[in-house]
């Protein structure tokens, strides 16, 4: 999944680490994911942050994704742009 945020009152870079961090660790003490800040690195308003999930079944995965999304949305510090998400198995080439 690939979240795209935008962030509030930020002004710097060291801004954007002081709020990107705690949504990051707080995905990960969750639900155990890799989560990472993977784009807008060089703007200091906007972050993109991809998560990773493994689970036995396709339904858990949503699951899981649905709580995430979920616990960044609410976030009264940031506005969540857009979400894409995709799903692979160990069918896929």
């Amino acid at each position: 999944m690939t979240l795209d945020i935008l962030l509030g009152d930020v002004r710097s870079l060291k801004e954007k680490r002081g709020i990107v961090k705690p949504i990051l660790a707080e995905l990960d003490k969750r639900a155990g994911v890799g989560a990472a800040e993977t784009g807008h690195l060089d703007l200091h308003r906007r972050a993109e942050i991809g998560v990773a999930v493994v689970a036995a079944t396709a339904a858990r995965v949503k699951e899981v994704l649905d709580d995430l999304e979920g616990t960044v949305a609410w976030r009264p510090e940031i506005e969540l742009l857009s979400v894409r998400r995709r799903l692979r198995s160990d069918e896929d080439d």
